[in-house]
């Protein structure tokens, strides 16, 4: 059993791609992590004696921090917190016991550049019907929950990025596209070394829809159609990518947790 200021890898790993999530900090000194460069899917990195800055940020959220072994930095930076009146536990065992558990890790130099409050900046075509909302679903859930999406006429994505530092995804001539009969999200789920049996699962479900390919999976034809219904209810893209963040919650639970889940009507009764 965990102390009570830490919280299981195991406990963690459930957290992890839900709205449920806390914040993750990885605290680990710069020598410890450019020896093995890779974070916890949905942390940032941040400097374990900037105690302040770091409470700022985390003002009103739950948060855990995470460093090489779940020692003395990361116990120590959950000791301040606390004392800041912050929500936060150590992860038991640091980042070796996560690798040594084989979960994904996301290599840091697949993250594109952050701005100046830490946030990826990403920009993409107007009017999203799948990958485009399904890529931003992945990335607030696995990579950066801060992370900002730029919608912008297809003409213009190309400038927008230049000028406004952002990356383009989901066009044609950029990296994070689509490659062979694969989607973005596929590309995504592969740069970032995302790949488990649910993300997996999710990601035949999104590229039969995407690609026009329903026989690839079942459920290709439910996600195309509430896609669509979505984005007529919705004018402002990121109204209705706020909403399709509930609708892609709701598949990657189904594909994680109840995929082999039956229902049927009527439910049973005593036969008369």
């Amino acid at each position: 059993m965990p102390a009570p200021n830490q919280i299981t890898v195991s406990q963690l790993n459930r957290l992890i791609g839900t709205p449920d999530c806390p914040i993750l900090v990885d605290v680990c000194i710069d020598e410890d992590f450019e020896g093995d460069a890779f974070l916890i899917p949905g942390s940032f990195r941040h400097p374990f004696n900037d105690i302040e800055g770091l409470a700022d940020r985390l003002r009103d959220k739950r948060a855990v921090i995470i460093c090489q072994k779940g020692k003395k930095l990361s116990q120590g930076v959950v000791a301040y917190l606390q004392h800041e009146g912050i929500s936060a536990e150590a992860l038991e065992g640091g980042m070796f016991a996560w690798r040594d558990a084989g979960l994904p890790r996301i290599p840091h130099g697949a993250l594109p550049p952050r701005d100046a409050k830490g946030r990826t900046i990403w920009v993409t075509r107007l009017r999203p019907k799948i990958d485009r909302i399904a890529c931003p679903w992945l990335i607030r859930r696995f990579v950066d929950p801060s992370a900002v999406f730029l919608y912008v006429t297809a003409q213009e994505v190309d400038g927008v990025a230049e000028r406004f530092n952002a990356t383009p995804f989901d066009i044609d001539g950029v990296f994070w596209s689509h490659r062979g009969d694969r989607c973005t999200f596929d590309t995504m789920i592969e740069e970032f070394k995302l790949e488990t049996e649910a993300l997996n699962r999710f990601a035949a479900i999104v590229r039969g829809a995407d690609t026009d390919r329903h026989d690839i999976s079942p459920q290709c034809a439910g996600l195309m159609a509430a896609s669509l219904g979505l984005s007529r209810m919705y004018r402002d893209d990121l109204a209705q990518l706020e909403a399709g963040l509930l609708l892609y919650d709701a598949f990657y639970r189904w594909c994680r947790d109840a995929s082999d889940e039956t229902h049927d009507w009527p439910g049973s009764r005593s036969a008369k």
